[in-house]
């Protein structure tokens, strides 16, 4: 069952009355939807950001606004103000259940690699994973187990199935994460065996040429 968001009706779109809703905790918003036209609301804030929290970012919740039927949304993007670590504006999107979306899924990485344990850099490339699917069959996350992952192996787009329900959308050939060799901390002096012995001249005039511009 959907989470529920409370949200106000806000026909009344100026300055005045946007900035009682804020000073009441409320934060402005406006739901979208396929061949619909746009309606602004007004929702809580803390009550989203913790229903945001519990329920994870694609989400599907039950909008109830004030004098009209329940919606189906989803939570598109938001901004918030750093300073005060407050939201200030928030666009829903009104969803189908039958009908699929595109949205960006987190990546879970589980186990160490082994390659890790021998010394080696994991390098992480991708941080989500755009995946296709109706509202209903959005994973929270995406599970990959690295563990086995040793030294020179990378798991990329290709090596991932798409789940049950949904679709990855990226581009096969894009690295997920890549264990690197160890990079070594010595470094040869100049005239050691191995390091450089052609040093290049310094360009003396190089300065007072600058100082002349």
């Amino acid at each position: 069952m959907a989470a529920t968001i409370q949200a106000k009706d806000r026909s009344d779109l100026r300055r005045s009355q946007t900035k009682r809703l804020r000073n009441e905790g409320y934060v402005p918003a406006v739901v979208y939807g396929k061949g619909k036209e746009p309606l602004t609301v007004a929702v809580e804030g803390v009550e989203l950001i913790k229903n945001v929290r519990d329920e994870g970012r694609n989400a599907v919740f039950s909008l109830e606004v004030e004098g009209k039927d329940k919606l189906n949304v989803m939570l598109y993007d938001y901004q918030a103000d750093i300073i005060k670590d407050e939201l200030v504006h928030a666009d829903f999107y009104q969803v189908d259940m039958s009908t699929e979306v595109d949205v960006e899924v987190n990546i879970n990485f589980e186990g160490e690699p082994q390659g890790v344990k021998d010394g080696g850099v994991k390098q992480q490339t991708l941080h989500t994973i755009n995946v296709r699917s109706t509202p209903n069959n959005i994973p929270e996350e995406i599970a990959i187990d690295v563990s086995e992952l040793t030294i020179g192996d990378s798991i990329t787009i290709s090596d991932l199935k798409s789940g049950k329900g949904y679709e990855i959308l990226d581009d096969p050939e894009t690295t997920v994460i890549t264990i690197l060799p160890p990079q070594s901390a010595e470094v040869p002096e100049v005239g050691e065996e191995g390091g450089e012995t052609d040093a290049e001249p310094e360009v003396i005039n190089e300065k007072e040429d600058s100082e002349e511009e």
